[in-house]
């Protein structure tokens, strides 16, 4: 069985979002066993895993991108649609457009801590496309 499907995540400010829930409520029934994968269909916008428990993680993730990749470098040539937009296609290299999950017993098999983060890089990225793909039995 393979099904795939595409939802429309609401616009977010720049950050870490947790977004688990949110796409769980969007999925079909989920297979017994299988994999899924989560694919974000935009270069200033990424998708991790990490922890799901501390806020305080999100902000950090977020302060520790900044910091690695700066806004307004001097030799950024990409500037046309905003000093924020050069640094989120970096940020999105770095972080990767997709993931892939196992599923068992018919849930994502995520670990206790763990939760599916949008990584947003612009300041105003509007609502982001996703394409889901579930492979199983």
């Amino acid at each position: 069985m393979i099904k795939q499907l595409e939802i429309t995540l609401q616009a977010r400010p720049r950050g870490a979002h947790l977004i688990t829930n949110e796409i769980e409520q969007k999925l079909p029934p989920l297979p017994e066993i299988g994999i899924i994968n989560i694919f974000i269909t935009h270069t200033s916008a990424a998708l991790t895993i990490n922890e799901n428990a501390d806020p305080d993680v999100r902000s950090d993730i977020s302060k520790i991108l900044d910091n690695l990749i700066k806004e307004r470098e001097p030799y950024y040539k990409h500037t046309f649609e905003g000093p924020d937009d050069m640094p989120a296609h970096a940020k999105s290299i770095l972080v990767g457009p997709s993931l892939t999950i196992p599923i068992s017993n018919r849930h994502l098999r995520l670990g206790t801590w763990q939760g599916i983060y949008l990584l947003e890089f612009r300041n105003n990225g509007g609502p982001r496309k996703i394409v889901i793909t579930i492979i199983g039995e």
